[in-house]
């Protein structure tokens, strides 16, 4: 989109949040792009003015995950709508994950994914490319600018994207050329959780016993293994969507620059805890599940009172109604959050 022919703007007296500091003043945008912060922008001729009468202007977010559903189910959210929610919600970038369908575990279905959004997304995009135990050579091989990282599921994923072989791990840690992220949760554990619970309830399992199949242990011993390995192997590591208050000890309280591993926690852990199961349900369940309030707790304090955790995303990940009345082994996970982040 060229801005080229755009007409000046100014923004006069916005409380501007920025870089941790506030101030009341006027921005000018020529061509698309802020050219000036003032106090009182003056002797622009021709420019529209919006009064922002002391109301916040914030730099756009950046989501560092999003589960847009193009290709493969764009009914649930293409990379159309999802991305045009992502701006309403004050998000201007976000980088797609490779769990779509196909998945994206190569160069032509990334590029595919690409032309999608070259076409029609709203936001700055970029996308991750997928790990199996089938494309480790393609990871090897990747040239970094072409992706905004690598992802790897070492434990519950769909399809063919769960990597938990000891050995293909090794190699990836050791190798992989930009940053790896992963999805933490220890699946023996999962399995044998979900099949004691699935003896007592049958497959009508409670939607409040999520966090108990899916739980604090499964989550640490994944989350433990992952930074054990990059430790071992200075691999840059990107753990997403810490959930437990058990997890928090694995990641430095240091400053993102002296880090080459970093912690992700979304909105939706930062919100919501178990007790809200009783009234939303499915609604709310997502992998790795809501916890306790006492998790959500060390959470927010960890994101207001330290550096353990680096970033706030979503993890957006739409269904259909229909999906989610489902029974428990049947709803899928995922929440729609990209247009929520914010507020």
């Amino acid at each position: 989109m060229s801005f080229r022919n755009s007409p000046d703007i100014i923004i006069r007296n916005a409380n501007i949040v920025n870089e941790g500091q506030q101030q009341i003043s006027d921005v000018l945008i020529r061509h698309g792009r802020i050219e000036k912060i003032q106090s009182n922008i003056t002797g622009i001729v021709h420019a529209k003015s919006i009064e922002a009468d002391g109301n916040w202007l914030i730099p756009g977010m950046i989501d560092d995950q999003v589960h847009f559903r193009d290709p493969g189910s764009p009914q649930k959210g293409s990379i159309a709508s999802e991305s045009s929610a992502a701006v309403i919600g004050g998000i201007t970038s976000y980088m797609d994950m490779p769990n779509t369908n196909p998945a994206t575990l190569d160069l032509k279905t990334l590029m595919h994914k690409k032309q999608i959004a070259a076409q029609h997304s709203m936001a700055n995009y970029a996308f991750h490319l997928g790990v199996s135990a089938d494309n480790l050579e393609v990871v090897e091989r990747l040239d970094p600018k072409l992706v905004s990282g690598v992802k790897v599921f070492m434990g519950a994923s769909t399809g063919n994207m769960l990597v938990d072989d000891p050995t293909i791990l090794e190699r990836l840690f050791a190798n992989v050329p930009t940053i790896l992220l992963t999805h933490c949760e220890y699946t023996p554990r999962i399995k044998a959780r979900e099949k004691l619970f699935l003896e007592k309830y049958g497959r009508n399992i409670p939607a409040a016993m999520h966090p108990k199949i899916r739980d604090k242990y499964a989550c640490f011993e994944s989350s433990k293994l992952a930074v054990s390995l990059a430790e071992k192997y200075g691999t840059q590591l990107h753990v997403l969507h810490i959930t437990t208050a058990k997890e928090l000890c694995l990641f430095k309280d240091l400053p993102l620059n002296r880090k080459h591993i970093t912690a992700e926690v979304c909105i939706h852990h930062l919100s919501f805890d178990e007790s809200d199961y009783a009234d939303l349900g499915h609604l709310i369940k997502c992998n790795p599940a809501i916890k306790t309030q006492q998790d959500k707790e060390a959470l927010i304090n960890a994101i207001a009172e330290s550096n353990r955790l680096d970033i706030i995303g979503t993890d957006h990940a739409p269904h259909t109604w229909d999906e989610k009345q489902q029974s428990y082994l049947d709803a899928p996970a995922g929440l729609p959050l990209v247009q929520h982040a914010i507020p």
